[in-house]
């Protein structure tokens, strides 16, 4: 009797946090779907190159990594790009699902970690830009020293003819370093600030659903 007695509370235990990783597994099962039916829809920015479309399923992996930590945000934009590629397949030989990754885990895991350990709208507030300015940095060398040149050698398309695409659209680029400091730069800062300011409005509204 007194071995079961013991048992019992450990057996609740177990049970409970068995419920508690199923629970976890199937929001991060929802979310990432939704963020990758989300990230059908790309949105162009008048000042960048064609290439350069905005999606805002951010918002959504934003939602989780706030509610669940940064560890369920990262897997969820893995598998959120992983599902990207068989609903739409690559047209890009997975460069643009691997910037895609990179860049948005650059701005939805430090946010994810700051609110971790500050969960008020200040802490919110802090993280949401702390992660616009990780995405921009990141979004911006990752542009310059690796996506630019990768993109350019699998289209067999010369830099030059990217930055001439650039300034049809916006004046300002004139080479490399302009291309990232007057398109990409600004469409990962339009990107962060208005992934942040819908995760702002939204989160507390859903938070009673994301913590079941």
């Amino acid at each position: 009797m007194k071995n079961e007695a013991v048992k019992s509370p450990r057996l609740l235990e177990t049970n409970s946090n068995s419920s508690k990783k199923l629970h976890t597994i199937v929001k991060i099962a929802i979310l990432t779907a939704l963020a990758a039916i989300i990230m059908l829809f790309e949105i162009p920015l008048p000042f960048a190159p064609s290439f350069y479309k905005l999606d805002l399923s951010e918002i959504v992996i934003l939602m989780g990594g706030f509610a669940m930590g940064p560890i369920a945000a990262v897997v969820m934009e893995l598998l959120k790009n992983l599902l990207n590629i068989l609903l739409n397949g690559t047209s890009t030989a997975y460069i643009g699902e691997f910037a895609n990754f990179v860049t948005s885990c650059a701005l939805v895991l430090p946010a994810s970690i700051i609110y971790k350990y500050r969960k008020t709208l200040n802490g919110a507030i802090i993280a949401l830009i702390v992660g616009t300015l990780s995405l921009t940095i990141v979004g911006s060398l990752l542009n310059y020293f690796l996506l630019i040149p990768a993109f350019s050698e699998f289209y067999h398309l010369p830099i030059d003819d990217i930055i001439e695409m650039g300034n049809a659209v916006n004046p300002l680029v004139a080479d490399l370093k302009t291309l990232v400091m007057f398109a990409v730069a600004p469409f990962n800062i339009v990107k962060g600030v208005v992934c942040s300011i819908i995760n702002l409005l939204l989160y507390k509204r859903l938070s009673r659903i994301l913590h079941i």
